[in-house]
């Protein structure tokens, strides 16, 4: 009986999960750290007496989405972060002075938080994450970062509204 058991706890549990070797460990790394900054952030906010909202109001919803968008934006694709990504990212190619196109490298949790960071969707949770806890903890600097980086989405977005304006005259 005993070497059933050991058999069956020393296989690997993703064995099976697809037909090419999955990074879940890793995956399973990243996850736990996600949970362990909001289990962190809710002991922070009891520590502090930071009530959890019941409701957050729309326009900071609107604020913090266009914030997280920008901010994933810029460190997924910005030449200005690559230095952020490097160590765990190789370049593709220079699109422009301003955006690169990266691919994740390296094995295991290497790749891992490199395929994090260059997936925009994917470091937008994390980022949404940050500036909701933050407008929790700290609401006024948390307001002024994300106001910064939606002001920014505005005017890139009135450039390139200008830029196809240009073009059609």
């Amino acid at each position: 009986m005993g070497d059933l058991s050991d058999k069956v706890a020393s296989q690997d549990v993703f064995e099976g999960y697809g037909g090419r070797n999955e990074s879940l460990y890793s995956y399973s790394a990243l996850l736990g750290v996600f949970s362990l900054i909001f289990a962190l952030f809710l002991l922070l906010s009891r520590l502090t007496g930071r009530p959890i909202p019941e409701r957050i109001e729309a326009r900071d919803i609107a604020l913090l989405g266009m914030a997280a968008h920008k901010m994933s934006m810029v460190g997924s694709q910005d030449a200005i972060t690559s230095p952020l990504r490097a160590p765990v990212t190789e370049i593709q190619e220079k699109e422009s002075p301003k955006k690169v196109v990266e691919k994740p490298r390296g094995e295991g949790l290497r790749r891992s938080v490199g395929e994090l960071l260059v997936c925009k969707f994917c470091l937008g949770v994390w980022l949404a994450s940050f500036l909701t806890y933050g407008l929790v903890l700290v609401p006024r600097l948390t307001r002024l970062i994300a106001a910064l980086f939606a002001v920014v989405t505005v005017s890139d977005h009135l450039h390139q509204t200008y830029k196809i304006l240009t073009k059609r005259a």
